[in-house]
């Protein structure tokens, strides 16, 4: 499986939001999840429904299981790995029978996650360990945790730009884009790759909004206000796509990418450059030993902005984990949640950021920690609203179509001006934001 079902919980889940699902919402069964205090005394079978059919078809899920066995040697752990997560399980969800442990769909309302899963307990006890315990809050009690976070930024290729006489990281839009003129004019590469054809990519745009303030509280920016108003981030981020494609700065063909085929032209320095996020770190760089290229040139750095004098990069959760509140074996699937969370190493292994607070950032993000980026945790207390308004303005800032306009207006495939085509995102999400009483 590749990255377009993997960190969706975040970037591309998002878009089937508009979906419903009813769900039976059976609270018969009790609806908190208490974490285990003698392992000895945990049993059961429980299913764990996974998007990640690769770990599942290679053994590795099935190895995680044996360690936990190892704590909890009376808990049977069953994979359910599914391709079109989504889709199947919003369909399991209008019975009772979605599994022990899930991943939380993006097509829950969150107001409804009481309904289909058991708390693992207060926000205010949660959030002294974990990250992104405010995604899945719902009246101060948490339901899903994240294994694992991912921060947005720029895949490129050291030894392309080095060669094309760049060696520190650009601190604003306008450096950033002679960073690319210098190296469409000095080398063979293609300054930057839009993934246009495969749409799901440019979703990966929205999360600039934070990382250009450097601001908690860009998420409830959002909700608030005009995100395309001037100075905001995503006018920002927006503008700069455009500038880099109306500068002429992308492959020829923007209808003709390839997403796989990608990751091998960045490593061997036929793309330059690529707006994606950190999760994609190892898959380029297995590309490159796939190719017979030095997966050291795979570089990642944060948006071209700046706040005191430093980067700012957002952090974002994967899927959040969940209990499913009809299940039998509540225990046993909150023990399999709090040992993945902590002590599976399964965002080690994916080179991924630590949803325990305090824990080492992986040695792909050590260029982040010696650059001195700050890591922001945004505040998710007005997501859902911003989905609700998203959704009624039909602006899809979690989807790729507007920016695949954008692409379009900028490549002169669509007529306009940037200022007008941003205008009526605006205006849009505007009166849609005033009639959800936001």
């Amino acid at each position: 499986m590749n990255r377009r079902t993997k960190l969706a919980g975040s970037l591309l889940a998002a878009a089937l939001l508009a979906a419903g699902c009813t769900g039976s919402g059976g609270t018969s069964k009790g609806a908190d999840a208490k974490a285990p205090v003698d392992p000895d005394k945990v049993t059961g079978t429980i299913t764990v429904l996974t998007h990640r059919t690769d770990l599942v078809q290679d053994g590795t899920m099935k190895k995680y299981a044996a360690e936990f066995n190892k704590t909890y040697p009376k808990v049977k752990v069953e994979f359910d790995a599914l391709t079109d997560y989504e889709g199947e399980v919003k369909i399991r969800m209008n019975t009772e029978n979605y599994g022990d442990v899930l991943m939380i769909p993006a097509v829950i309302k969150k107001s409804d996650y009481p309904k289909f899963f058991a708390s693992l307990g207060t926000e205010a006890e949660r959030a002294k360990k974990y990250l992104f315990t405010d995604f899945t809050t719902v009246d101060g009690k948490v339901y899903g945790q994240s294994p694992m976070g991912a921060l947005p930024g720029f895949l490129y290729n050291k030894r392309v730009w080095k060669e094309a006489g760049i060696t520190d990281w650009p601190t604003t839009p306008a450096q950033f884009i002679d960073a690319l003129k210098a190296v469409k004019a000095k080398t063979d590469a293609v300054p930057y790759y839009t993934n246009f054809k495969d749409m799901w990519p440019l979703t990966s745009w929205t999360y600039v909004d934070g990382a250009v303030s450097c601001d908690p509280q860009a998420t409830s920016r959002l909700a608030a206000g005009d995100p395309w108003a001037e100075g905001e981030d995503l006018r920002i981020g927006d503008t700069m796509l455009y500038d880099i494609v109306r500068g002429g700065l992308i492959e020829k063909d923007p209808t003709t990418t390839n997403w796989e085929a990608s990751k091998p032209k960045l490593a061997k320095g036929d793309i330059a450059t690529m707006w994606l996020g950190s999760w994609a770190i190892t898959q380029f760089q297995a590309a490159a030993k796939q190719a017979g290229a030095n997966p050291d040139d795979i570089g990642f750095m944060p948006f071209p902005a700046q706040k005191d004098g430093k980067h700012c990069a957002t952090m974002s959760p994967d899927y959040n984990q969940a209990v499913n509140v009809n299940s039998d074996h509540k225990e046993a699937a909150r023990a399999w949640i709090d040992w993945f969370t902590d002590k599976s190493g399964y965002a080690a292994d994916n080179l991924t950021l630590s949803p325990v607070k305090g824990a080492p950032l992986p040695e792909v993000l050590q260029p982040y920690e010696d650059a001195g980026v700050k890591l922001i945790e945004l505040d998710d207390a007005k997501g859902a609203a911003v989905k609700e308004i998203d959704n009624q303005s039909e602006v899809g800032i979690y989807k790729p179509d507007y920016r695949q306009d954008l692409v379009d207006l900028a490549r002169g495939a669509r007529k306009g001006s940037l200022d007008d085509f941003l205008g009526d995102l605006g205006k849009r999400w505007e009166e849609a934001r005033k009639s959800s009483g936001s």
